[in-house]
C-alpha cells in the first residue's frame, strides 16, 4: 500500500509479460498522488470536481494507456461523489471525529508516526517508486517489532517480528483470518466468489475443504506431476527456438499447467489461446478493482445508491462489464468440462473429479452449493498460482545469472546423480539435496509477497498491551523475517548451503506460503511446479549475465518492484543450451511428447 490510498494507480509491467499488465492484483498496489482524493472531495467538492476534469498527458505507452483508463474511471467516480456532497462529507467527518475522540479512551494502538487530525497518516505511506517492504522496514528501528498507521479511521498494523506474526496470524487465527471488505470489487463486480476475496466465512471454509482434498497434501499434488513435467518439457522446446522469450515461456507453461490441472484443458501450443486471454482479462480487471480504497464507493458506501444513469456515474457501468468477465472466467471452462463429461470424453481434472465425488448417486445431479464451490474454487486456482510461480522462476533466473558459481554446483549435482542422457524427473528429487536447497534459497532470497497477503481482524483484540481494532489490516514483514541476520547468515547473499548440514538454517516455507487459515492451499502444487522447472532448466540450459558490445558482462541490479506480489525489475541475461548433446536431449523430448491440438474450438464463449 502506498501514499494516497484513494487515487488511481500505475500499472506495473514486468519482464515476463511483453509489456502487458501483470494479471495479479498485488502488482497493482501502487499509488500516484501524495494527497488523498477523498480528503479533497470531503473538504472541497467543487475543486475536486474541477480537478477530475483535468486531462492527463497523451498516452505514449501501454502503461500510460492503462493509467489514462483508470484516470477516466476515477474522474466519473469523483463526479458521482460530488452529487452527494457536502452532506455526505459532513456525515463522514462527523463519524471520523467521533472515532478519533472515542479511540483516545481505549488501549493504545501499536506505536507509529504521529497522525494528522482526522486524515491520519496519509503522508506516511511509501512513495510510488519504492517497494513497500523497503519503506515499512524502517518502522522496526523507529517503533519496534509492531507498529501502526491510520488513514481516515482505518488502521494498518505492521508486524516486524516473526514470532509476533505467527502469534497474531496463527494462534489468533479465528480472529485474524478475514480479508479487507471492498464494496466495488465484491458487491458490484462479484469478486466475492473467489477464494482470495472471501472473508473467514462458511463459504470460504467449504472452498478450502475442496481445495485441500484435491491439492492440499503431497500425495494429492503427486497426481499432477505428469502434467507439470510434460509442460516443462514443452517449455524447453520453446526456449530452444526462442531463448529471448525465456521469462514469457514461464508464463505460458504456468497457464497451460493450471488449466490442464483444473479443467483438463489443452491450450493453443504456438499462438494466443482464447481461454488464457479470457482469464488474463479477468485477473487484470480484478487487480484494478481490488486496490484498497481506490474507489470512492469503498470509502463512501452511500454512493452505491446513485442510479447508474446519473450523469457522470461510471463505476456501475464498469462493474457490470467486469462482472461479466468474472462470470465468463468461471463458467466457460466449467461448462467445457460438463460437456466433456456428458460425452464421456473428459480428461482427469480438479473439476471432473469433484463433480463425480459430489454428485447425488440417485439423481446424478449436483446441489447448487456444491456446484458453486467447485466452479469458483477452480476459477481461483489460476489467479492464485499464475504470478506467484512465475515470480519464483524469475527470481531463480536472476540468482543464476548473478551467482554463476551456484549454477555450476547445481548442474554438477544433476550430472553426477542423473547423467546427461535423460532429463531429471520427480523420481530424482530425493537424490538432489543441493537442488532442493536452491529452491528453498530462491523462496527465502526473493519471497513472493514481501509483506504477505493482507489479513483483517474479525473482532477487536488485545496483544502485548496494544489494541488491534476490528477490521484493522495486518501485514507481516515477510521479507524482513527472511533477511534477518540474527536468523540467516549473510542474508542478502544467495547461499543454498545454508539449508544443508552443518548450517541447517530455518526452512523459509512457513512464512512464504502464508499463515493460519490463509495458508496457500496449493503450496504443494506450487513447490512441485517450481522444482521440475528449475531442475530441468538447469539440466538443459546455462543462464548467464548479458554482455555488451565489447564482450564484457553487464551488471545486474536486483531491484524489487513495488506491489503486494514482488517481481524483480527487468534485468539483462542470456540463455544458451549447455551443449549439442543437450540440444539433442530436448529434441528427443519433443518427439516423445508431440504437441496436442488445442481445446479452444470446443469452448462456448
Amino acid at each position: 500500500m502506498h501514499r494516497a490510498l484513494f487515487v488511481q494507480q500505475d500499472v506495473t509491467v514486468h519482464p515476463t509479460s511483453n509489456d502487458f499488465p501483470s494479471p495479479t492484483y498485488g502488482t497493482f498496489m501502487r499509488w500516484r498522488r501524495p494527497v488523498a482524493i477523498c480528503t479533497q472531495v470531503a473538504l472541497n467538492p467543487t475543486e475536486a470536481a474541477k480537478s477530475a476534469h483535468r486531462e492527463p498527458t497523451a498516452p505514449k505507452t501501454l502503461l500510460d494507456t492503462a493509467d489514462r483508463r483508470l484516470h477516466d474511471i476515477c474522474q466519473g467516480n469523483i463526479m458521482a461523489a460530488s452529487l452527494l456532497l457536502p452532506w455526505a462529507a459532513v456525515a463522514l467527518l462527523s463519524y471520523l471525529v467521533y472515532q478519533y475522540l472515542n479511540e483516545r479512551r481505549r488501549l493504545p494502538l501499536p506505536p507509529g508516526p504521529k497522525p494528522l487530525p482526522i486524515v491520519g497518516n496519509v503522508n506516511d505511506f511509501p512513495p510510488i517508486d519504492m517497494a513497500e517492504h523497503q519503506h515499512w522496514a524502517k518502522h522496526k528501528d523507529l517503533y519496534g517489532p509492531i507498529s501502526s498507521v491510520t488513514v481516515l479511521g482505518k488502521t494498518l498494523i505492521l508486524i516486524n517480528d516473526q514470532q509476533m506474526a505467527h502469534d497474531l496470524l496463527e494462534k489468533f487465527a479465528s480472529k485474524t483470518s478475514g480479508r479487507p471488505s471492498m464494496v466495488f470489487a465484491n458487491e458490484f463486480c462479484g469478486y466475492d466468489k473467489t477464494v482470495i476475496s472471501q472473508g473467514n466465512t462458511e463459504v470460504f471454509r467449504r472452498y478450502r475443504k475442496l481445495m485441500h482434498r484435491e491439492l492440499g497434501t503431497k500425495a494429492a499434488a503427486a497426481h499432477y506431476y505428469q502434467a507439470q513435467e510434460l509442460e516443462v518439457n514443452r517449455q524447453l522446446v520453446r526456449t530452444l527456438h526462442e531463448p529471448e522469450k525465456w521469462l514469457q515461456h514461464f508464463k505460458t507453461t504456468t497457464a497451460a499447467t493450471i488449466l490442464k490441472m483444473a479443467y483438463g484443458y489443452i491450450v493453443e501450443p504456438h499462438e494466443p489461446d482464447v481461454l488464457v486471454s479470457l482469464v488474463d482479462k479477468m485477473t487484470t480487471e480484478f487487480s484494478l478493482a481490488t486496490v484498497p480504497m481506490a474507489w470512492p464507493v469503498d470509502t463512501i458506501p452511500l454512493l452505491r445508491y446513485i442510479p447508474e444513469n446519473t450523469p457522470g456515474v461510471t463505476f456501475k457501468k464498469t462493474a457490470r462489464k467486469w462482472r461479466k468477465s468474472i462470470q465468463d472466467a468461471g463458467w466457460v471452462p466449467y461448462r467445457f468440462v460438463q460437456r466433456q463429461m456428458d460425452a464421456d470424453s473428459q480428461r482427469p481434472s480438479y473439476v471432473s473429479k469433484l463433480v463425480q465425488q459430489c454428485k447425488n448417486n440417485d439423481t446424478s445431479t449436483l446441489r447448487q452449493d456444491d456446484e458453486e464451490a467447485i466452479l469458483w474454487s477452480a476459477a481461483s486456482l489460476y489467479g492464485g498460482a499464475a504470478d506467484t510461480t512465475v515470480i519464483s522462476l524469475t527470481a531463480f533466473t536472476l540468482a543464476m545469472a548473478k551467482f554463476p558459481d551456484i549454477q555450476r554446483k547445481a548442474q554438477e549435482e544433476i550430472d553426477r546423480v542423473i547423467g546427461t542422457d535423460r532429463l531429471p524427473s520427480f523420481d530424482d528429487r530425493d537424490r538432489l539435496p543441493y537442488i532442493n536447497a536452491v529452491i528453498k534459497e530462491t523462496l527465502r532470497w526473493w519471497p513472493i509477497a514481501p509483506m504477505g497477503f493482507p489479513h483483517t481482524a474479525n473482532e477487536e483484540l488485545e496483544y502485548n498491551g496494544y489494541r488491534i481494532p476490528k477490521n484493522a489490516i495486518l501485514l507481516p514483514a515477510v521479507w524482513g523475517f527472511l533477511h534477518d541476520p540474527n536468523v540467516y547468515r549473510e542474508p542478502h547473499s544467495f547461499e543454498p548451503e545454508r539449508f544443508l548440514s552443518p548450517r541447517d538454517e530455518p526452512d523459509p516455507t512457513s512464512d512464504v506460503f502464508g499463515y493460519g487459515r490463509r495458508i496457500c492451499p496449493g503450496r504443494f502444487i506450487a513447490d512441485s511446479g517450481v522444482f521440475i522447472n528449475v531442475v530441468q532448466s538447469l539440466a538443459a540450459f546455462d543462464v548467464s549475465a548479458a554482455t555488451d558490445s565489447a564482450g564484457e558482462s553487464v551488471g545486474i541490479d536486483a531491484k524489487p518492484m513495488p506491489g503486494i506480489l514482488c517481481y524483480p525489475a527487468e534485468f539483462p541475461f542470456k540463455i544458451t543450451p549447455r551443449s549439442a548433446a543437450h540440444v539433442d536431449l530436448i529434441r528427443r523430448a519433443e518427439k516423445e511428447h508431440p504437441w496436442e491440438a488445442s481445446d479452444a474450438p470446443l469452448l462456448e464463449t
